[in-house]
């Protein structure tokens, strides 16, 4: 099927039966004899995550966007929390599940993974969507999954090592820390015969430096794009309200390809909502087409990206793609006397500082000014740590050609991240 054949099926399908949907396909006079896809982006209006939000709260436990009967649905995932500490439900009948695992298989296929590789997710599933996508994709395309939840990081590398895995599947924050646990424990993780670490979560996966860092820390090349030494760093991403959304390229580290077999995607100026020109950065806006029980049309996911360039025919697939994968929230970008600082950019330069074995960022409001300073944990190894300062704040003047302030703290003091990671803290 097409895209306007998926989309007139989605509109027809929502009108017979979801509370939240019917009204407003209605109201954008939309109906399954959708013409083409720009009279669709033309007449139906954005959905944001407050609206959903709103829509659990007033229909409490998961509100009216539920195309099916209760009955028909057999998995439930819930977000950490939203604003105000409410988190976002979502339910999936077992056909929209089976749709949301097209995109995991295919970044296995990339990754080289299939029948007969063993899969390694190191966390407790809880209500999270990711890793249960993760699961059972692996576990349809014939891999051997292995469960990591419960155990401590040095109970999981062992896992890792005695279990011969090919892949591991976690946040790049947690695949530096395995690394570096790796490294102070001893443990030889070139020879334990990992071929690759597929991350999610946050945007480091396809940030070069930290890429390159996990790499070399797994026993791989953590060379130049497309050398394909060693161990390998997939990036992908996706959100529990629509899904695991994209998948890797595997020439060009750091781009991205929205499934379009799945998703109509358009990458939208946040302030103007009109398309962004290739290369110009613009907030990901989404329809999914394959999750038909509890759909989201035209849902602004917060997601700043940035089309790329290069042609489909260089890039070897046809689907949407986004340099540098995700580069931050909408929220997350913050101006620093009239800089714009983005957490992804900032990461780019940490990261290729040799010696940060984690940091953090401090964010402080001056009156109307915001101003930022970052706190950075050396390696063990590092034998000129007091030098790193010095060095990193060279590096962040002639990146942002702004000043920000570099401060040590002592081996440990930082925090360890399982999950995503916390690194940007606001204070007044």
């Amino acid at each position: 099927m097409t895209q306007l054949d998926r989309t007139r099926h989605l509109i027809g399908e929502l009108l017979e039966g979801n509370r939240f949907y019917a009204p407003r396909l209605k109201a954008a006079g939309l109906d399954p004899d959708l013409p083409d896809l720009a009279t669709f982006t033309a007449r139906m209006p954005f959905t944001t995550k407050a609206e959903v939000v709103a829509d659990q709260r007033a229909h409490p436990p998961y509100g009216t966007n539920l195309t099916y009967p209760l009955e028909r649905y057999v998995r439930f995932h819930q977000t950490s929390g939203t604003t105000g500490g409410a988190p976002l439900r979502w339910l999936d009948t077992a056909e929209s599940w089976s749709g949301l695992l097209t995109v995991w298989q295919r970044v296995f296929a990339v990754a080289g993974i299939g029948p007969g590789s063993r899969v390694f997710l190191p966390f407790s599933f809880g209500p999270f969507l990711g890793f249960w996508t993760a699961f059972d994709a692996a576990r349809r395309l014939g891999c051997l999954t292995l469960p990591g939840g419960g155990l401590s990081t040095l109970g999981r590398l062992r896992l890792i090592v005695d279990n011969r895995v090919d892949a591991v599947c976690c946040t790049p924050t947690y695949a530096l820390h395995l690394g570096q646990t790796a490294q102070a424990e001893g443990i030889d993780l070139a020879a334990a015969g990992v071929r690759a670490v597929i991350v999610a979560g946050e945007a480091g996966g396809s940030v070069e430096a930290t890429r390159r860092e996990i790499e070399r820390l797994w026993g791989g090349a953590g060379g130049e794009e497309g050398d394909g030494g060693g161990v390998r760093v997939y990036d992908h991403h996706g959100m529990t309200e629509v899904g695991p959304v994209s998948y890797p390229n595997p020439r060009f580290p750091g781009v991205l390809h929205i499934l379009e077999e799945n998703f109509l995607a358009e990458v939208l100026d946040p302030a103007t909502g009109q398309p962004v020109a290739p290369g110009a950065v613009g907030e990901l806006v989404l329809t999914t087409l394959g999750r038909v029980a509890s759909p989201l049309l035209r849902y602004r996911t917060g997601d700043l990206v940035r089309p790329a360039t290069r042609s489909a025919a260089e890039l070897g697939f046809p689907d949407l793609a986004l340099e540098g994968g995700i580069l931050s929230r909408v929220d997350d970008m913050v101006v620093v006397r009239g800089v714009n600082l983005y957490p992804s950019a900032v990461e780019a330069v940490i990261r290729a500082q040799p010696g940060v074995a984690e940091y953090r960022v401090e964010l402080a409001h001056r009156g109307a000014l915001t101003e930022v300073r970052v706190i950075v944990e050396p390696t063990p190894d590092l034998a000129a740590r007091a030098a790193l300062p010095g060095q990193l704040e060279t590096a962040l003047r002639t990146a942002f050609q702004l000043r920000i302030p570099v401060h040590l703290a002592a081996e440990g003091a930082l925090p360890r991240f399982e999950m995503k990671a916390r690194r940007w803290q606001r204070g007044e």
